[in-house]
């Protein structure tokens, strides 16, 4: 092992040729990661090597066929130097410790990394050879450019139920201590009664039942709230079967009675303005004994009579609810009218027609219609820039959504716009974006891909969760969990060319020929061009010299 070409004094004007030995480079062999390539440098100058009065200048350059990219260099001094940098001693020698990154690009695939050095002493240029210390460039965390292709973008989704349940309700009202229903609250029991026949005929209407409550106001002894509220509600079942026999509505009715009801006195007390409101609310809380309730509500005579006025007498009642359902179109009657006559539609069923096709031709035109039926509504140009994103128009897909986003600032639209900034490799714009997505659905996948992009590979496994899909598995095979990875890619439901390609990855690093051959061959037959990027990936560097990996990349 060569130290160095020759061997100087203290007082000589030549320095020699370092050796590779000299140096040792972390990682052994460069990669990428979230954009950089970085490189930590361990580097020693030998005992009796460096003058006296040498200034050496060393610079980290990767270099590729066509190109190289600088590091930012580090500056050394001999002993009689006066200066501020390291000093190196020369009958000891010296050791240093250099970081550098340089900004990925494709090219550095295949690259090396040299030291050159620029090294004077006084007046004079010594000229010290560079040295090459490692190769690169691993770039497979690169590969989430190809991958996020496959991410799921977030949908506009529709409020569409075909079954939406309502109620119609009314109060029939009683005088104090009584139970009878009296003429003028017979128009209230046959307004309800239309309403119930009307539902009844609907041919998109069904009655579900229809309950009847029946309450005494919390005033008096208990046993005679307790009877009146039982015959008000006896006879309000009463009088609501005659009418539904007579119109011939087949109906359940269920009854039910309360006998004080205070937590309806509690009710509205809150929401009214009378004086001592508070005071009156603090003894509900403070007694639950009707009686002492009622004792000491009444101690409070300033307000009594308030009470006993506009509070309690909305007490005395039978509440009628009529439960039903609207039953809306089906999927057929849907998918039909979203073909030909789509205005018969709302804007929730026309969404909804587009998840009733899985041709994404099919759904544009849906989507596209629902921007004509609704042009306020972001969801649908939300929905077609989804569309083109998976169709891999970026450009089509920024434009709808920036109209999405005009519409409204939703969280879906800010997170499919973080996914086509994040394609096109703005990750500040894309963090800002998905920062602002907090909702969507699929937010978690796209902030998988985000980190991924970012060289945080933990917090992207921890991200995606059990998402199957290819960046899932690139950020596992980047964060060394090659078990999870395989399973992540067996579980995929459409694999594509890079669901083999990274199947390939992890057999190279754990070693299985198998696996990299068979895995290989299946990404290069469903897209030819792997074969190039196989080629000069040093994921396979120990099987460029075997014979199967070069017949399936030749």
């Amino acid at each position: 092992m060569a130290c160095f070409v020759a061997l100087i004094s203290s007082c000589s004007s030549k320095m020699g040729e370092l050796s590779s030995d000299y140096f040792t480079v972390t990682p052994q062999v460069l990669e990428a990661k979230g954009g950089k390539v970085p490189a930590t440098i361990n580097g020693k100058f030998p005992e009796k090597y460096f003058n006296k009065k040498a200034v050496v200048e060393v610079t980290p350059v990767l270099k590729w066929n066509g190109g190289e990219a600088k590091g930012q260099p580090a500056v050394f001094q001999g002993e009689k130097v006066e200066g501020n940098d390291q000093a190196i001693s020369y009958k000891m020698g010296g050791s240093y410790t250099m970081k550098t990154s340089f900004d990925y690009v494709p090219e550095m695939a295949k690259s090396e990394l040299y030291l050159e050095f620029k090294a004077t002493i006084g007046k004079k240029t010594v000229n010290i050879p560079a040295v090459k210390i490692a190769d690169g460039v691993i770039s497979t965390s690169e590969m989430v450019g190809q991958t996020l292709s496959s991410a799921t973008p977030a949908t506009g989704n529709d409020a569409f139920q075909r079954i939406i349940k309502e109620k119609h309700d009314a109060n029939i009202m009683f005088l104090i201590q009584q139970a009878n229903i009296r003429a003028s609250e017979l128009k209230t029991a046959k307004e309800f009664g239309k309403e119930v026949k009307s539902i009844d005929e609907a041919v998109n209407k069904k009655i579900s039942n229809i309950e009847i409550s029946a309450y005494a106001s919390p005033d008096g002894g208990f046993d005679l709230n307790k009877n009146l509220a039982e015959q008000r509600q006896d006879n309000t079942a009463k009088l609501i079967s005659k009418d539904l026999k007579k119109a011939k509505v087949d109906a359940t009715i269920d009854t039910e009675y309360t006998a004080e009801d205070w937590e309806g006195f509690q009710e509205l007390v809150s929401k009214s303005d009378i004086q001592d409101k508070e005071l009156i609310l603090r003894v509900l809380s403070m007694y639950q004994d009707p009686e002492q309730r009622e004792q000491e509500i009444k101690n409070i005579s300033s307000v009594y009579k308030t009470l006993a006025d506009e509070i309690l007498p909305q007490l005395r009642r039978s509440r009628l609810t009529l439960n039903y359902e609207i039953i809306g179109k089906s999927d057929e009657e849907i998918a039909r009218l979203a073909d030909s006559d789509y205005k018969q539609l709302n804007i929730e069923e026309l969404l909804y027609a587009a998840t009733l096709t899985n041709d994404p031709a099919k759904q544009e035109a849906i989507y596209t219609k629902a921007t004509q039926l609704a042009p306020n509504d972001y969801r649908g140009y939300n929905n077609l820039g989804k569309l083109a994103y998976q169709a891999g128009d970026l450009n089509k897909a920024e434009s709808y959504l920036q109209k999405a986003a005009s519409i409204k600032d939703a969280p879906e639209v800010n997170m499919n716009l973080g996914l086509i900034a994040l394609s096109k490799g703005d990750k500040d714009a894309a963090e800002a974006y998905l920062g602002k997505a907090s909702g969507a659905k699929e937010l978690n996948e796209a902030l998988g891909n985000l980190y991924v992009a970012q060289g945080q590979y933990d917090k992207a496994v921890s991200a995606f969760g059990d998402t199957k899909s290819n960046s899932a598995a690139l950020a596992q095979i980047l964060a060394k969990d090659y078990n999870k990875a395989n399973s992540t890619l067996a579980g995929i439901e459409k694999p594509d060319a890079y669901t083999d390609y990274l199947q390939a990855v992890i057999g190279a690093r754990t070693n299985n020929t198998a696996m990299v051959t068979s895995s290989l061959k299946a990404a290069v037959t469903k897209d030819p061009t792997l074969a190039k990027k196989a080629a000069s990936d040093l994921e396979f560097a120990k099987y460029f010299t075997n014979t199967d990996f070069m017949n399936i990349i030749k």
